[in-house]
């Protein structure tokens, strides 16, 4: 139905910047919800930010004022732009599309903020 691949993770310190990228193909057009989730070693994986499809963009209170969500509706691709990384920002970070009451996952792609 619907495929998700991201990139853009890597290593970078503190307070410094990194923009992921997720690319959607497949049914896109079903695809109602977008959002970034993350999952850091021994913890469960917990929300980030979405976008509502024609509608709203919501935050995780631990990410807002430093992250930015966004929708590129001409390439089907959304994006993460984190500043002001902190090192409990390290996870692995997964893109999530909802079609119907269906959710698909990318692979994810792994952020590490050193100290």
């Amino acid at each position: 139905q619907v495929q998700l691949v991201e990139s853009g993770g890597g290593l970078v310190q503190a307070g410094g910047s990194l923009r992921l990228s997720c690319a959607a193909s497949g049914s896109i057009s079903s695809i109602r919800i977008m959002g970034w989730y993350r999952q850091a070693p021994g913890k469960e994986r917990e929300f980030v930010a979405q976008i509502i499809i024609g509608g709203t963009i919501t935050y995780a209170d631990s990410v807002k004022g430093r992250f930015t969500i966004s929708r590129d509706n001409a390439k089907s691709t959304l994006f993460l732009q984190m500043n002001s990384l902190k090192p409990e920002d390290t996870a692995v970070y997964y893109c999530r599309s909802t079609v119907g009451w269906r959710y698909y996952w990318g692979q994810g792609t792994q952020v590490t903020v050193s100290s």
